[in-house]
């Protein structure tokens, strides 16, 4: 390897706090200075300004990775692509992503339909919201006649 590592470099409230210190100087001396640098066999100084400025985002806490907020497990991994194939059981799995995405909850109950070349699920809704939904609705049609 032609580099060689010096002082391990500052991160977090460590990177801020010497950063503070270091008020006028050029942000190349900053970086130096904070240990993002590297010297080569040649004895030459190199500062890795790219690690220097993440390590200042990640210190002061600023997430610049966009993606969705509700998705997010805080772990990296594969993107959704809403695709799937047959596993070698014969079953189909529909992962978590997309159940997230979509506020699905354990014990929640589709009806499914098959078409030609396509599968249709079809969120079946508590029985219980349906009939207190029609007790209600019978109450509101019901007339009683005046008895005077």
């Amino acid at each position: 390897m032609s580099q060689t590592k010096q002082d391990e470099p500052l991160t977090g409230e460590k990177l801020l706090g010497e950063i503070k210190k270091l008020g006028s100087l050029s942000k190349e001396e900053k970086a130096r200075a904070c240990g993002y640098y590297t010297v080569t066999k040649n004895g030459i100084e190199r500062v890795n300004m790219m690690k220097f400025l993440n390590a200042l985002i990640d210190a002061e806490g600023i997430k610049l990775d966009g993606g969705d907020k509700d998705v997010d497990n805080g772990r990296g991994g594969r993107s959704a692509s809403y695709r799937i194939s047959i596993q070698s059981n014969g079953n189909l799995l529909i992962g978590s992503a997309y159940t997230k995405k979509m506020g699905l909850e354990p014990g929640d109950e589709f009806e499914i339909t098959l078409g030609r070349k396509h599968i249709h699920l079809k969120q079946i809704i508590e029985e219980a919201e349906d009939e207190t939904a029609g007790e209600e609705l019978a109450e509101g049609k019901v007339e009683v006649p005046s008895a005077s």
